[in-house]
């Protein structure tokens, strides 16, 4: 048996069935796959990601090659070093979740790829383009703001009028 250098091994089967993706297109392929399977849209830790990777095959790229991809590589926000890709985004707490139209890259980064070439991917996850797609309709900027919600519950006075309101009994609220 092969032995990897995580400690885990494979069968030499397992190894001829590793998938053939570049990493950054694998670590795509896994989020998208993290995303469809929970319906979790606010992202995942780093190290559930490459394992979610390493655990499907989808790349003969090294352990540590896939954590470089999630961690910084493929992650809009973070400064390229070298890459450019705006394939992820990181949300915060060691967090990645999929690229979205409205996330704001690091300078840099602009105009850089967010996801693998569509005829580049394996028949099996061809489907994920059309899923993306439907995703990343509902942008951030779309989804509803609880500070923009407020808007208009002081309708009948001003919003220095209004906190003036709301802090007349804040000593009582203790």
């Amino acid at each position: 048996m092969e032995t990897l250098s995580t400690g885990t091994s494979k069968s030499p089967a397992q190894a001829e069935n590793d998938g053939d993706l570049k990493v950054a297109d694998a670590v795509w392929v896994g989020t998208a796959l993290l995303h469809e399977k929970t319906g979790q849209d606010d992202g995942f830790p780093t190290d559930e990601i490459v394992e979610f990777v390493r655990q499907h095959h989808l790349t003969k790229g090294a352990y540590k090659s896939i954590w470089q991809h999630v961690n910084q590589h493929c992650v809009a926000n973070r400064k390229p070093q070298p890459n450019r890709i705006c394939m992820l985004f990181a949300t915060g707490h060691g967090s990645r979740r999929l690229f979205r139209p409205g996330d704001r890259p690091y300078e840099g980064r602009e105009g850089a790829p967010t996801h693998p070439e569509w005829n580049s991917l394996p028949q099996q996850y061809q489907y994920l383009r059309n899923w993306y797609e439907e995703w990343t309709r509902v942008t951030p900027s779309a989804m509803k703001d609880p500070l923009l919600e407020l808007a208009g519950t002081w309708t009948d006075e001003s919003a220095d009028q209004y906190i003036t309101h709301l802090r007349q009994n804040w000593g009582d609220a203790r």
